[in-house]
């Protein structure tokens, strides 16, 4: 999710950008909450919702700091999926708005894109905003695919699925269900790594990965957050990512797979499922409308090279770049 700023007509020398320290991360969060609010006219847009905290534990290397006058102005968070990558939220403090913030935070997450060897970049922003498409387009990022954020309220199926829990495996099954995953994943995009969303689950709490087995090994998976102090707040549950293996019968196991989410929700007394699914994967997007999901936030995503990755029909996937 990016954030709320004006093109930039020209950079501010006094404008530097550092790691994102630990003891900047409440001012982070202030920061980001107003920017965000005073854009989208909306109070406490993210009410209980942790998107700077969990994210900066999950990887401490890959956030910024902009500072200008020895003061915080800006942040962003950058995500590496394996070969994949995106950014967000990018937040600068409104009194700070069109003073080229916003750009030395972008040069320094292209950078580390690049450092990185991403095949695959991109960003979530707002849709109806030609000031944050100018920003990003002059980073190399184009707008391709509307991705609703939906949500419903869960409904325990009949039949409800039996996944297994990530965090009740023993260690030694844990690495090796890591290992499923990355295989799985690969297949929606080479390389696409969900590791470090699984770790962030396990080592912080933040909710649940499932994962579905057939006869012909893993056949979906999916990271959820649960509740307050994570990106799904409180009485939410959000799937983050969510993958249904490809191929004859793709259909039927993604629809096992929101089953599960479902239940995982039922179960942790959440009034609410969300999830973020890109228009451009139109299987998916059709099968989760037909589940009663309706969108509330729509944005785009924005591609670097106006590469498509792995948002192409026939990609039973989930995820919204958030």
């Amino acid at each position: 999710m990016t954030e709320s700023v004006s093109l930039i007509a020209a950079e501010r020398a006094d404008v530097i950008v550092r790691d994102l320290r630990e003891s900047d991360l409440t001012l982070a969060d202030a920061i980001l909450r107003s920017a965000f609010d005073k854009f989208t006219c909306v109070t406490s847009l993210f009410g209980d919702k942790d998107y700077v905290h969990t994210r900066w534990l999950a990887d401490p290397g890959a956030a910024f700091a902009a500072e200008q006058d020895g003061q915080l102005a800006g942040t962003n968070f950058v995500t590496r999926w394996g070969t994949v990558g995106f950014f967000g939220p990018l937040s600068v403090r409104p009194e700070l708005w069109d003073r080229g913030v916003a750009s030395r935070l972008m040069q320094a997450t292209v950078a580390l894109f690049d450092r990185w060897g991403t095949a695959h970049a991109g960003l979530f922003t707002f849709a109806h905003s030609p000031k944050h498409l100018g920003l990003y387009q002059k980073f190399g990022f184009w707008p391709r695919f509307l991705t609703p954020v939906m949500t419903k309220a869960p409904i325990a199926p009949r039949r409800s699925p039996q996944p297994i829990r990530y965090t009740a495996l023993p260690p030694a099954e844990r690495a090796r269900a890591v290992d499923a995953c990355r295989e799985l994943t690969a297949t929606a995009y080479e390389g696409l790594d969900l590791e470090r969303e699984i770790r962030a689950v396990e080592s912080q709490g933040l909710g649940e990965v499932l994962l579905l087995d057939d006869s012909s090994g893993l056949a979906g998976m999916a990271v959820c957050h649960l509740g307050a102090g994570t990106e799904a707040g409180g009485q939410g549950c959000y799937v983050k990512f969510g993958l249904a293996r490809p191929g004859p019968g793709a259909g039927a196991r993604f629809e096992t797979l929101l089953d599960a989410c479902e239940s995982l929700a039922v179960d942790n007394g959440a009034d609410h499922i969300e999830l973020g699914v890109n228009a451009a994967r139109h299987e998916a997007y059709a099968a989760v409308m037909a589940r009663g999901y309706r969108a509330g936030l729509v944005g785009v995503s924005m591609h670097r090279a106006n590469d498509e990755g792995y948002s192409r029909p026939g990609t039973w996937l989930v995820d919204d770049w958030r």
